[in-house]
């Protein structure tokens, strides 16, 4: 199971979109209702109250009420956090064999708007927003998940995505371009499907 995560330590652009890309595989809608998805998360801490509550920053108590039906509309805190708790262990063995096919023969498709500046040789090339989709190959991918899943931060991740992208877009995986660095920067629209 991974480690908790507060509302501050959600992810932002590379881990969302890792997130968004798993989620449309989902075979079956997450709960919505806060006492399934209450329900849900009990089942996933192995039946314990105590677990759920420090997962989610609340009390027991509260986690009982919602469990019991007596509250039925979070605030909004924990409306975030239930939905994010939910969706990150729903449907665990389809993401599992989403991840498992993306790393070995399916690789992942990027399409972004970002920043890319290059440097070749010992030149540079100052940056400009670009739009790209591009397919990344099963090792990329491999490598992007296997980080994701060891709790990478998007600044991690973004190198990761950089080498995958300038591979697979800008070197389109000749050696025409060898020498070849693309830095992505400033994404304004990310997403990742498998």
């Amino acid at each position: 199971m991974t480690p908790p995560q507060t509302p501050a330590s959600r992810p932002s652009k590379i881990r969302a979109a890792l997130a968004r890309a798993e989620r449309a595989l989902f075979t079956r809608p997450a709960p919505k209702s806060a006492k399934s998805q209450m329900k849900f998360l009990r089942t996933r801490a192995n039946g314990s109250n105590e677990a759920l509550a420090e997962r989610l920053g609340v009390s027991r108590s509260t986690v009982h009420r919602y469990l019991t039906g007596a509250s039925t509309k979070p605030h909004r805190r924990l409306q975030e956090a239930l939905t994010y708790e939910t969706e990150e262990q729903w449907q665990p063995q389809v993401r599992a064999q989403a991840r498992q096919r993306a790393a070995t023969s399916g690789g992942l498709v990027i399409t972004c708007r970002a920043t890319f500046g290059f440097t070749a040789d010992g030149t540079s090339d100052d940056g400009r927003v670009r739009d790209i989709i591009t397919a990344v190959s099963p090792s990329h991918a491999a490598r992007i998940l296997d980080a994701k899943e060891h709790g990478a931060t998007d600044e991690e991740l973004q190198p990761l995505l950089a080498e995958a992208v300038t591979e697979s877009y800008f070197r389109a995986g000749g050696t025409i371009h060898a020498g070849l660095r693309a830095d992505f920067q400033d994404v304004e629209h990310l997403d990742i499907s498998f």
